[in-house]
């Protein structure tokens, strides 16, 4: 059985990447669309990171990177990544200029 959700969403307040979202380790996430918004009027870049055992946020693991947000512009992401454990992570280039929002699906058990 799976219930669709809102999985996490976050505006982060440093450049540093940062999880933000792990699945419960009795669960298996599907995510299906990230949504990133751009609040500032400056453009901004952001990385995304799938680490599906760990916390490894570099070139190994990179979804997106350094790809370009306009300034007060939205992007909305299509994946379908399958997520048994690890993290999921979020990086931007200006303190608190994107909102990342991120759906899915969650199997449990």
């Amino acid at each position: 059985m799976f219930q669709e959700k809102q999985l996490a969403q976050h505006r982060e307040n440093s450049t540093s990447a940062v999880s933000i979202y792990a699945p419960a380790s009795s669960e298996t996430a599907i995510i299906k669309s990230i949504t990133l918004c751009n609040t500032t009027g400056s453009p901004a870049t952001f990385r995304l990171f799938l680490d599906n055992d760990g916390t490894t946020y570099d070139q190994s693991t990179a979804r997106c990177y350094d790809k370009s947000l306009a300034a007060n512009e939205s992007l909305e992401l299509s994946v379908y990544w399958i997520m048994t454990g690890g993290n999921l992570a979020f990086q931007n280039s200006i303190n608190n200029a994107i909102t990342i929002t991120v759906d899915g699906a969650v199997v449990k058990g």
